[in-house]
């Protein structure tokens, strides 16, 4: 339902656009044909990576470490890798999905994104240096919690 909304949307501003000027219509498609061919290869490498995870990695292990079984143990695990790693989001936001469709808990989930988006220990140094050290520690600190406290509220909220 959703998507049919989306796509009505999507064709009447496009239908609006290309009455109300032709010429910035074409352009703007010109654009976006390039945006979208510079971005192809990443999306390919995307669609690999989570491939060869899922294939590598049985739904059930996934289940086992991720799941609601796991608890808040799993949640927090996973929270510190999120915090640690260096994932693009466009890589990052489809990989959550297929982790949720292999059996991961959305709280599991959840925490991995936010901490990754929100917490940000590979640029430490460049935030020490530009921001200070007492800044930057209480940013991280503050936003390692409140992701952690996000990823409990959306496993109350849709579980």
């Amino acid at each position: 339902m959703e998507l049919i909304l989306i796509y009505s949307i999507f064709g009447t501003a496009f239908i609006y656009s290309v009455i109300k000027d032709r010429g910035k219509t074409k352009k703007a498609l010109m654009i976006a044909r390039k945006v979208f061919a510079r971005m192809l290869p990443a999306l390919l490498v995307i669609v690999g990576l989570v491939g060869l995870l899922l294939g590598f990695v049985p739904p059930d292990t996934i289940k086992l470490y991720l799941g609601a079984d796991a608890g808040f143990t799993g949640t927090f695990v996973t929270a510190i890798v999120g915090a640690l790693a260096f994932i693009p989001n466009i890589i990052a936001v489809p990989l959550a999905g297929s982790l949720l469709r292999s059996g991961a808990a959305v709280m599991t989930v959840a925490a991995f994104i936010t901490t990754l988006t929100m917490v940000g220990t590979v640029t430490v140094p460049l935030e020490i240096k530009e921001l200070g050290k007492k800044y930057t520690l209480l940013r991280n600190t503050l936003s390692f919690l409140f992701a952690i406290l996000i990823a409990l509220m959306m496993g109350l909220i849709l579980s």
